[in-house]
């Protein structure tokens, strides 16, 4: 066998059907479209989804769950994550600076997920409860 004999299977192939030529063809005249209405016609069809004026299926299921606009804008840091920032104080940009947070995020908070072993200054980071503990703990400060 060499790649330039091989073939599909017998019978496994069906050539296309040429519709619109001639009665010997199998699909003259009306090309297997039937006799007048809307589908018969060149351009003729509805919109998908439609169901003959029915109330559509997409429509008569309910609607679930909501993606909200303003996660685009909003980013979260795990307190963990803070002892990877080396500049003396943490702000927006020094998160941006070394991607914990995304560049599009005008607003990030701190989450108690994990633990932090040095000391670090926030500035215009907001901060959960928890994590304001932790960082306090740890010998750092939060400026609001």
């Amino acid at each position: 066998m060499r790649l330039n004999t091989i073939k599909p299977g017998e019978g496994s192939r069906k050539p296309r059907l040429r519709v619109g030529r001639g009665a010997s063809a199998g699909q003259g005249k009306t090309c297997g479209r039937g006799v007048k209405g809307q589908r018969a016609r060149k351009g003729g069809y509805h919109k998908v989804g439609f169901e003959g004026g029915q109330m559509p299926l997409q429509r008569r299921l309910p609607k679930v769950g909501f993606r909200s606009a303003m996660k685009a804008s909003r980013a979260e840091v795990r307190l963990h994550e803070l002892a990877l920032v080396q500049a003396p104080v943490i702000d927006l940009e020094a998160l941006k600076a070394i991607d914990l947070v995304p560049v599009f995020a005008k607003r990030a908070k701190v989450v108690l997920s994990g633990e932090l072993k040095k000391a670090v200054t926030l500035k215009g980071v907001a901060v959960t409860k928890g994590a304001r503990a932790a960082i306090e703990a740890a010998g750092g400060k939060v400026e609001d």
